[in-house]
């Protein structure tokens, strides 16, 4: 696992400053305690990022849950009651793993993942945008269109022109300078600028440049500006910071009822999560799908043990990790680590560090997400990779997350039902006798009840006194109904004098007396 520190470590570093304000910043969109973000965030980086089979993947407080949790705090009677249902949510998930329901993932079509990505990359700048000019009303991680704040993500920006913050807007700048500097040059010109990652340089500059105009009306940053980790200022002021679930509650079917939400919700985010990295991953290795939904539900039950927020694995920090040349799982634990180290030993020297300059990494994250090439490759793809790869983006922008992935996969279905119309068969009028009309029909290798329109329609279409070859030795599978439809076609085809005969594998046969009885199908019962 350690054969590639000299990757993993650099990597984690960066992982470590994307994932801070986004444990914070959903804690705070979650109506939860700040600390039980930071707490999801070791727990994903830590446990889940050991007993996960994904090399490049990052786990950590989900998002796309924040609503649920916020509405579920308060329905339950309280946060430690909510913590019930994570745990809980948790065992739905190891339950989930050992049914192998997984498999799922790989049903996910590839213009929609790639849509998913896409959407974040353009929802990270749209979203870091006020961050960037020193404008903090909406907290991190907050990836919805309709933001906590009572603003939506076009609105907010508008509103920051209002509020431009001279100095976190100068410092981020500098910081995306940095970054831009960094990756486009200095790391070809020598070892040392792979080592010591761009993000790293750009927040201790951030942390500098905090000390030395502190106090200044002009270029100083405010407090509201900077990170807010919680600061124990003891082991048992520490300890406090922690909750635990109240168990008493357990018999409470609103319990249930939200634990087995969190539990699909926080699946589905994986397991497209899981899709989406391995795209990204340079080495193309393949997630066990059914062992990370172990390894998530393992993490969720202790992070619900000690009050942490349901754990997914999370696109923006695995994104992060593998632009930051992660290579293996060690970056998710360090990472992990780090966050719980920071906040141990250095919570006050993170609290020195502008939002606006993790504003700008997170620019870059977003801007390698959803470069404009890729729009360019999806469309020249054709339009059935195209729509639900558009729909899929504009639905994560306007809506949120699993709305935007719903839509495409709603148009990527309806894709395949047109495809599946086009290609159920292939007619050959090969020649014309006299008034005689030969044409042959070679059905596909799978016909279903979608097809029925589609051959329908060109049964129909077959004029008097035909001769047609219908050939059905490549189908494997042939529905009932299209048998259905042949066999009420029997009628038509002797008023219209057309001929049929049927090539099988086993053998031919001209006008049957039955097409159900031909394909040994059973005829469905009448009332």
């Amino acid at each position: 696992m350690f054969k590639h520190i000299k990757k993993d470590l650099p990597a984690s570093i960066v992982v470590f400053f994307v994932a801070l304000p986004l444990c914070l910043g959903i804690a705070l969109a979650s109506g939860a305690p700040l600390f039980s973000g930071l707490i999801a965030g070791i727990i994903g980086g830590i446990v889940v990022g050991a007993l996960s089979g994904s090399q490049i993947g990052v786990s950590g407080p989900a998002a796309g849950l924040a609503a649920i949790v916020l509405t579920a705090i308060g329905t339950l009677g309280g946060y430690q009651n909510f913590l019930v249902a994570v745990v809980l949510g948790g065992i739905i998930q190891l339950v989930f793993g050992f049914l192998k329901a997984g498999i799922i993932a790989y049903y996910f079509p590839s213009s929609v993942i790639k849509g998913m990505l896409t959407g974040i990359g353009i929802i990270i700048i749209l979203k870091q945008i006020p961050h960037f000019f020193g404008y903090d009303a909406d907290p991190e991680g907050d990836w919805a269109f309709f933001q906590v704040d009572g603003e939506n993500t076009f609105s907010e920006i508008i509103n920051s022109i209002n509020y431009i913050s001279p100095g976190a807007t100068l410092i981020a700048v500098i910081g995306l300078a940095i970054l831009i500097l960094w990756s486009t040059v200095l790391t070809k010109k020598s070892k040392i600028f792979e080592l010591v990652q761009g993000p790293l340089v750009a927040v201790v500059i951030g942390i500098v440049y905090y000390s030395i105009t502190q106090g200044n009306q002009t270029w100083g940053i405010a407090a509201e500006h900077l990170v807010k980790v919680p600061v124990p200022d003891s082991l048992e002021s520490f300890l406090g910071f922690f909750s635990f679930p109240n168990f008493g509650a357990i018999t409470n079917t609103e319990v249930w009822i939200t634990a087995f939400t969190i539990a699909l919700v926080a699946s589905l985010e994986t397991l497209l999560c899981v899709e989406a990295t391995d795209k990204l991953d340079p080495e193309k290795r393949t997630t066990p799908t059914n062992r990370e939904l172990i390894a998530q539900g393992i993490g969720n039950t202790m992070s619900g043990l000690i009050g942490g927020l349901p754990v997914t694995q999370v696109i923006v920090r695995s994104s992060a990790n593998i632009q930051s040349g992660g290579k293996t799982k060690a970056s998710a634990i360090i990472h992990g680590f780090f966050l719980l180290g920071s906040v141990i030993l250095i919570p006050t020297l993170l609290n020195m560090i502008p939002l606006s300059v993790l504003a700008a990494i997170l620019f870059i994250v977003g801007y390698k997400l959803a470069k404009p090439s890729l729009f360019k490759s999806m469309y020249h793809a054709g339009w059935k990779q195209f729509v639900p790869f558009v729909v899929t983006v504009v639905g994560i922008v306007f809506t949120d997350l699993l709305v935007g992935i719903s839509l495409g996969l709603l148009v990527g279905i309806v894709v395949v039902l047109i495809k599946s119309y086009q290609n159920s068969h292939f007619l050959h009028i090969e020649e014309k006798d006299g008034e005689l009309h030969k044409i042959k029909m070679t059905l596909a290798e799978e016909v279903t009840f979608f097809n029925k329109g589609a051959i329908l329609k060109e049964l129909d279409n077959i004029p008097e006194n035909s001769y047609l070859t219908l050939d059905v030795r490549k189908t494997r599978y042939l529905d009932n109904d299209i048998v259905e439809i042949l066999d009420d076609f029997r009628s038509k085809a002797k008023n219209r004098n057309i001929d049929i005969k049927i090539i099988s594998e086993r053998g031919e046969v001209e006008n049957p007396e039955s097409y159900i009885e031909f394909f040994n199908l059973r005829p469905k019962k009448t009332a």
